[in-house]
């Protein structure tokens, strides 16, 4: 089993079609894509004598030759090691030092970062993609592809280290085989005439999504920029048929807000796959107005990629259902390819509706942390993936997340979940983002503190009472709000709590 063989079947079945364009362009067929990966795989086994198992890095932001380099890494029977494009010279240092990586793809605008890690990382070569070295890598006869089990590494899939540092999942070909597959069962079927938009970054989520449309010979596209632009993304909508993207909740936000999208041509949007944090109710109504049943969201990990949970097109559209925007702030059911529980601190199921951690087993499941065999008997102790994530089922099996562990604000004794108050804040319509932590009190433990980026003009923070008061316990009520003019993201786009409490703890007065 080599997920690199879906490159050499399209080859032969669908040789002529666009597999890769660049904004409105094709810029390779299936067939010569597969050319290339066979001749970069040869010299990445010969003259690099990377033997089957060597990791081989990629630092690239989203570019044609980030997808050659992956594919021709699989090819080789080689573990891909995609890294975050937008990391510190410090972080790719460390990545690539503890994976062990033998060589690193480097896109140009990556190269005054990565190049200078070859004269201190120990036998680590650097290749510039267009550079004559890079461009050697296309010449020879190539070699074919080598056989790997299920069980072997395919993908080193790099957490983002928002909390420590970060933690290779190891995903194997069946890992990500399993992962496209249930594409297929809950999300969408592929046609070959479909394209995926890669506006988000290659190395996470837009890659692992971009698998099960390359599986059925679908045109990857990448938008000229490289990079997320709303105003983008409409201007190419109408260019490409059935295009399907993946996104963070803020993007969603950002594209409905953005006028040139909301006036676009929706017609050959097909689907959004949104996931990776919160999406707030009343910012998903807002889409759904506007693009009707096209969003689908998923809950997931890279411990577990692509899916735990999802709330299908179908989930979204059923707007007559009693418990429609209940559901809406849901996570959906469990995947076809999972088991998930919710327990308690002991690892036991908890009654429906009761809060605990939410856990999940499966063939997606990652098979551990590389090189990490502490951290893996902790996730996957009892042979059960420990998300870290706080959730309740319903009686219809929609898992409600409530955040994650480490956010939970216990006051009083009583379990406060910030993403429960965050939602009421957002409905005020001066309130654009809002985000909440813990901050520590001498007689309650802990108390309620607000950042918020406001729409126009801060509303009175007695409004902000009122509001609260009206949907919620007054416990849970915010005890102070903060003004601020955005909120600390991460590249992926989820707000950096950690931050937000060093805020609170640098307030004066307080150690």
């Amino acid at each position: 089993m080599n997920i690199a063989a879906w490159l050499e079947k399209n080859a032969r079945s669908h040789g002529d079609r666009p597999a890769i364009s660049v904004g409105g362009a094709a810029r390779l067929g299936f067939a010569e894509w597969a050319l290339r990966v066979r001749r970069m795989a040869g010299h990445l086994r010969g003259r690099f004598s990377c033997a089957p198992g060597a990791r081989v890095a990629i630092a690239m932001t989203n570019c044609p030759e980030f997808l050659e380099a992956q594919f021709a890494i699989w090819h080789a029977g080689l573990v891909a090691v995609p890294i975050n494009a937008k990391l510190h010279r410090n972080e790719f240092a460390y990545i690539l030092e503890h994976c062990g990586a033998r060589l690193v793809f480097a896109s140009p605008d990556l190269e005054a970062t990565i190049g200078p890690l070859a004269g201190t990382i120990a036998g680590l070569e650097v290749i510039v993609a267009g550079s004559p070295e890079w461009q050697r890598l296309f010449l020879g006869e190539g070699t074919e592809l080598v056989h790997r089990s299920g069980d072997d590494p395919a993908w080193l899939f790099y957490t983002s280290g928002t909390t420590g540092r970060p933690k290779g999942a190891t995903l194997t070909h069946r890992n990500l085989l399993v992962a496209a597959l249930s594409y297929f069962a809950d999300i969408d079927w592929v046609a070959p005439t479909d394209a995926i938009l890669h506006a988000a970054p290659l190395s996470h989520g837009s890659g692992l999504y971009g698998l099960p449309h390359i599986a059925r010979a679908a045109n990857s596209v990448i938008p000229e920029s490289g990079h997320f632009d709303p105003a983008e993304i409409a201007e190419l909508l109408p260019r490409w048929q059935g295009v399907s993207f993946f996104a963070a909740p803020t993007m969603v936000t950002r594209l409905v807000a953005n006028g040139a999208f909301a006036a676009a041509d929706h017609r050959s949007l097909k689907t959004i796959v949104y996931g990776g944090g919160p999406m707030y109710v009343a910012d998903l109504e807002r889409a759904l107005d506007l693009l009707g049943p096209r969003l689908s969201q998923i809950y997931g990990q890279g411990e577990a990629p692509m899916t735990i949970t999802g709330l299908s097109k179908a989930h979204h559209a059923a707007r007559e259902h009693p418990r429609w925007r209940e559901r809406l702030g849901s996570t959906g059911i469990a995947r076809t390819d999972v088991e998930v529980r919710v327990v308690d601190a002991e690892d036991r199921d908890v009654p429906l509706g009761e809060s605990g951690e939410v856990l999940a087993r499966g063939d997606v499941v990652m098979a551990g942390y590389w090189d990490d065999p502490e951290a893996t008997a902790r996730a996957l102790r009892g042979g059960w993936l420990h998300t870290g994530d706080i959730g309740a089922f319903d009686e219809d099996g929609f898992l409600t997340l409530k955040d994650r562990a480490k956010d939970l604000i216990i006051s009083g004794g009583a379990n406060i979940y910030p993403r429960e108050v965050e939602e009421v804040l957002l409905r005020h319509p001066a309130v654009a983002e809002a985000s909440v932590v813990g901050r520590p009190h001498p007689d309650w433990g802990e108390e309620v503190v607000a950042f918020i980026v406001a729409r126009g003009a801060p509303p009175a923070e007695a409004e902000l009472d009122r509001l609260c008061l009206s949907e919620i316990a007054r416990f849970k009520r915010p005890k102070a709000y903060r003004f601020v003019a955005a909120l600390p993201k991460n590249n992926y786009g989820k707000v950096l709590k950690t931050e937000l409490r060093k805020l609170v703890e640098e307030e004066p007065g307080r150690r």
